[in-house]
């Protein structure tokens, strides 16, 4: 299905992928009352079954809503922090981290409205360094130089996830053969389409890799693109370090 994801500094035509680990337990044996999840190793997932509402707290009022497709047509994905669960055990909430501003914002939603799934996987920026390493079950299996954002258009530092996946019209283009987006948003092009979304993409630029040019987002030769592309869900967390 053809759509367009305009990313801070990565616009263009392209279709949704979304991939899942298979959907796994929190916990196999329990305690009532609120429990974090989610390590080094291992992370978790919730994907939007056909709507849900974020709430501050149990028992507040809403303050953001979701389909289960976003704008681009891919599916809603979230970051599970928490799992709270009722005196018999069963999940009622999660605690999630969410795909929207302020970057890392958080709430929760109810048990019921999405679906649990585990990743593996990891990804780490360091900014200062222009690298890029991705970790699966704790360790690292990838590394890459790439290009950051300029001092005028910084990548955001701070704890995010892949909230959708995207394969550009025109793989020769600036964004080449992916994109992976993340939860982050630009902290200065707010005024940006879709508010200014980071991403980890491709690129026709490869002389750019290594340099801090970008808007924002994190650019990856082609080749490597494609690696991490096929090595990376929605829901992989994604650390950006200065």
């Amino acid at each position: 299905m053809p759509i367009v994801a305009l990313l801070a500094g990565c616009g263009a035509s392209a279709r949704p992928i979304v991939t899942t680990d298979a959907a796994a337990p929190i916990a196999k044996h329990c305690s009532p009352g609120s429990t974090s999840v989610g390590s080094n190793r291992l992370a978790v997932a919730a994907v939007v079954l056909r709507r849900a509402t974020a709430y501050r707290g149990r028992g507040r009022r809403p303050f953001a809503r979701f389909k289960r497709l976003n704008q681009n047509g891919f599916p809603t994905v979230f970051r599970v922090l928490a799992v709270v669960r009722r005196k018999d055990c069963t999940p009622a909430w999660y605690r999630v981290q969410l795909p929207i501003k302020p970057n890392g914002a958080q709430g929760f939603v109810r048990a019921g409205a999405v679906r649990i799934g585990s990743v593996r996987t990891r990804i780490v920026v360091q900014v200062s360094r222009r690298r890029l390493t991705l970790f699966r079950g704790g360790r690292p299996v990838l590394h890459t130089t790439v290009a950051v954002g300029s001092g005028a258009t910084p990548t955001p530092t701070g704890s995010y996830y892949v909230n959708q996946r995207l394969v550009p019209t025109d793989p020769g283009g600036p964004y080449g053969p992916g994109a992976i987006g993340i939860s982050a948003f630009s902290t200065v092009l707010t005024g940006w389409a879709e508010g200014g979304p980071i991403a980890i993409h491709g690129t026709n630029e490869p002389w750019s890799i290594g340099r801090a040019v970008s808007n924002g987002c994190i650019r990856v030769r082609n080749p490597m693109l494609r690696r991490l592309y096929a090595a990376t869900p929605a829901g992989t967390p994604v650390v950006i370090l200065q």
